[in-house]
């Protein structure tokens, strides 16, 4: 089944090229990487271009690149990442961060989980039984995601444990049903609406625990724009038609 992984990037020009060798070391042949770029300064585009003329799954390219005019936010890069995946035929659409914070060898494992289940999506959890933190986060840290998962979850009235998690499996048909071109959340907000719409649309959610690594190389996209935007929108999500 063909398995695209979508990579939203902005400066992530250290993380990438190590980023990308790892996924090519599975033994999937089915997978393939899109990186979505928002016209990185650090040259992280022209990098993942050059990564795509490298590497190749016989006849393909394994990494194919959609370049962004600037930067327009984690949510709208994955909404036109998944759209140009399920444009070109993806059974499975994978969202990651570039930074290594999910670990590339944790996708087999949510294959045969949504294989297995028949999950419209499979989320690579760090508060289910299993799950884990990087040691070297902050104790605010630690408080401040356990919080955002709690307040989310409660208002929402969802049994999702990690409904702000970044690392998912999806389904075509669940994709396809949530209908991306009505998602508007633009930072990590977007976690939370995509768990929102999926589950009204009858798709089961399932969670596998991963170890969440702290970030190899770069910077943070944490703003306040970002936790404003998700404090907000579970509330706008409960009146939407």
């Amino acid at each position: 089944m063909a398995t695209t992984v979508v990579i939203p990037t902005y400066n992530e020009a250290e993380n990438l090229p190590a980023l990308v060798e790892a996924l090519y070391a599975l033994d999937l042949p089915d997978l393939r990487v899109l990186v979505v770029d928002d016209s990185s300064p650090d040259g992280t585009g022209r990098i993942a271009e050059e990564l795509g003329e490298r590497l190749r799954r016989g006849e393909e390219p394994f990494v194919r690149v959609l370049h962004r005019p600037q930067k327009q936010g984690l949510g709208r890069a994955y909404v036109a990442g998944m759209t140009r995946a399920l444009d070109d035929g993806a059974d499975y659409v994978v969202q990651m961060d570039a930074d290594f914070s999910h670990e590339p060898t944790e996708i087999p494992k949510m294959l045969e989980a949504i294989e297995r289940t028949g999950a419209g999506v499979v989320i690579g959890s760090r508060y289910v039984p299993g799950g884990s933190l990087d040691p070297d986060w902050t104790r605010a840290r630690r408080l401040l995601s356990v919080w955002a998962n709690l307040y989310a979850r409660t208002i929402l009235r969802m049994e999702v444990r990690d409904i702000t998690a970044g690392f998912k499996l999806w389904r075509r048909e669940a994709l396809l049903a949530v209908d991306l071109a009505r998602i508007t959340s633009d930072g990590y907000a977007f976690q939370i609406e995509m768990n929102w719409e999926v589950r009204r649309r009858g798709y089961e959610i399932v969670e596998i625990p991963i170890y969440f690594r702290e970030r190899r190389e770069g910077a943070s996209k944490m703003s306040f724009h970002v936790q404003a935007e998700a404090a907000i929108r579970p509330f706008q999500l409960l009146f939407r038609r």
